[in-house]
């Protein structure tokens, strides 16, 4: 009875500590980072943003001189993204006295990484997907939700394989993209958060 009955706690410790959540339990901070929504805009319209992106490996400029409508520009653009991150307590409190960040829960970002993938399960970089990299991003998280951007799809990408064959190929490849923000709470403790975006890769018409 005894080593049923101890057999039983253990099942149940377990069973209480995967209700908890992962993220309640991940890293040493209070707090931990939510995103609120990702988006991205082609790089010839760099303020249109929306949920998914359409890169475009290479676009035909006919402004300023000496482009022109009769003899435009092939131009490569960089994809900008741009991420609303907001902060939620682990310890939520009560519904009468909900917990609420400190100063010293505030969350500054220092950088981000993107990697590449796709559906299929083909995912060399550099031959099925562009190289993951990292990128430097600023700004601190405290009571407010807080919006930052990022370079999302390099120009390397798009002079490297695969991306510089879609352009004349006419293929167009289809990734997710996964974007890690990394950055500390103000005594120290490292926070983190994924959030993934569709992005398909092609030569698209110009408008």
């Amino acid at each position: 009875m005894r080593r049923v009955s101890r057999t039983l706690c253990v099942a149940a410790a377990v069973a209480a500590s995967v209700s908890c959540g992962s993220k309640v339990r991940e890293g040493r901070s209070p707090v931990y980072l939510v995103v609120n929504s990702i988006q991205a805009a082609n790089g010839n319209k760099p303020t249109s943003f929306t949920a998914f992106l359409l890169s475009d490996v290479v676009t035909n400029v006919t402004t300023p001189a000496p482009c022109s409508a009769t003899n435009p520009c092939p131009t490569v653009f960089n994809d900008p993204g741009q991420a609303t991150l907001a902060l939620a307590m682990k310890d939520v409190g009560t519904p009468g006295a909900p917990t609420t960040p400190t100063s010293n829960n505030a969350v500054t970002l220092s950088r981000y990484h993107v990697n590449y993938r796709r559906a299929d399960g083909r995912n060399t970089p550099g031959v099925d997907v562009p190289y993951a990299f990292d990128g430097a991003v600023s700004g601190t998280i405290s009571t407010a939700a807080v919006t930052v951007g990022f370079n999302l799809v390099r120009h390397d990408a798009k002079a490297e394989s695969p991306l510089i064959q879609l352009v004349s190929n006419g293929v167009v490849i289809s990734t997710l993209a996964d974007v890690t923000f990394y950055g500390t709470d103000q005594v120290g403790n490292q926070v983190s958060v994924t959030a993934t975006i569709q992005i398909d890769f092609g030569n698209f018409g110009d408008s």
